[in-house]
């Protein structure tokens, strides 16, 4: 399973940057590798860990911020199967171009190194508020 976004999700994602405004927030799934690949080595948990590092660095650089992060460890309702990550993590852009500017920054873009040799899958979900939705505390 690809660590990377395929060609037509970029167009999609870079098309809706252009006509839907406001705050993004990405759901990540993530299932790790037991041992991580690369020179760095340790588990795959350990090695997200260091690619985490940087991305809330640029993350922050961004105007963005990680909203929660956890461990799924109960399906209340729904299919089993979907018990089946590692991790679970919020982070919220300003904007979708943000997120944009954040992958494309060549700084970013060596810690994925870490990423990709720690990750076994991950899914990665843009998500917009919903309307009439209001937000926690208000």
């Amino acid at each position: 399973m690809s660590t990377n976004p395929t060609a037509e999700q970029i167009e999609r994602i870079v098309a809706d940057s252009q006509h839907l405004t406001g705050e993004v927030v990405m759901g990540n799934l993530l299932k790790f590798k037991t041992r991580a690949d690369g020179d760095a080595g340790g588990s795959g948990r350990e090695s997200y860990a260091r690619y985490g590092e940087l991305a809330v660095r640029k993350v922050t650089e961004r105007g963005g911020k990680v909203l929660w992060m956890g461990v799924p460890d109960q399906v209340f309702i729904g299919d089993e199967a979907a018990n089946d990550w590692d991790a679970v993590i919020l982070v919220a852009y300003p904007s979708r171009q943000a997120f944009l500017d954040m992958v494309s920054d060549p700084e970013y873009r060596q810690g994925h190194g870490d990423r990709e040799g720690g990750v076994e899958r991950m899914a990665l979900i843009a998500m917009t508020p919903a309307p009439g939705f209001a937000a926690l505390g208000d």
